[in-house]
């Protein structure tokens, strides 16, 4: 589904695609495409994923296992929280303007370690240390927005950041917003369970 010769899939396939693979992944039956010996040399010119995961840097939400998929698949950006600054923002733009990815996926998950240092500084008053700061500042709208609707469940509110972070790619980014308009792309929002390997959409709308 990658490489010099792959087909550009509409949004709606794209997202077929990834659910298709984890559902492989869940059950314990993976193909592990595309990781091989010759289709490493076939991508070695070109890459043409056909989805952008802007995922948490956590350990356990490695995106091309979670999917089942293999090289040249997936343009895969991770920061802790999925947070979405401007080099984010730039590398997801490199990938749908210039890559053609025709999907990006916010890939959040349960037990989100960012959002629990922000929810920790919100109730103590108290900043974490060093560059954590800024990981923090980017989840706190969301944990406002969680207050604002009356929820404190953890799981709820993971899916309103992983949402917020969708709607903040759309706000920040003039060049995807575009490509959205157009129906050349979509984004939606995903959550992963640690615990289970599932994914679902709790985000965003395909043309």
């Amino acid at each position: 589904m990658s490489g010099p010769e792959a087909p550009i899939l509409r949004p709606e396939q794209a997202l077929a695609e990834l659910i298709a693979g984890n559902h492989r992944f869940v059950t314990g039956t993976p193909s592990h495409p595309n990781q091989d010996a010759g289709h490493r040399t076939a991508v070695a010119d070109e890459q043409h994923p056909f989805a952008v995961i802007v995922g948490c840097s956590d350990s356990r939400l490695a995106a091309e296992i979670i999917f089942d998929r293999g090289l040249g698949d997936l343009f895969v950006v991770r920061t802790a929280g999925h947070t979405t600054g401007p080099e984010v923002l730039g590398s997801v733009e490199y990938a749908v303007t210039v890559l053609n990815a025709p999907l990006v996926v916010v890939l959040g998950h349960d037990s989100c370690g960012a959002v629990r240092a922000a929810r920790e500084s919100l109730a103590t008053g108290t900043p974490p240390p060093g560059h954590l700061d800024a990981v923090v500042d980017a989840v706190l709208p969301s944990l406002r927005r969680a207050e604002a609707e009356g929820v404190d469940d953890p799981g709820r509110i993971i899916d309103i950041h992983i949402a917020q972070t969708v709607e903040a790619l759309l706000d920040n980014s003039a060049v995807l917003a575009a490509e959205v308009e157009a129906g050349r792309c979509a984004v939606v929002g995903m959550s992963y369970r640690l615990a289970a390997g599932e994914v679902h959409q709790v985000a965003g709308e395909l043309p």
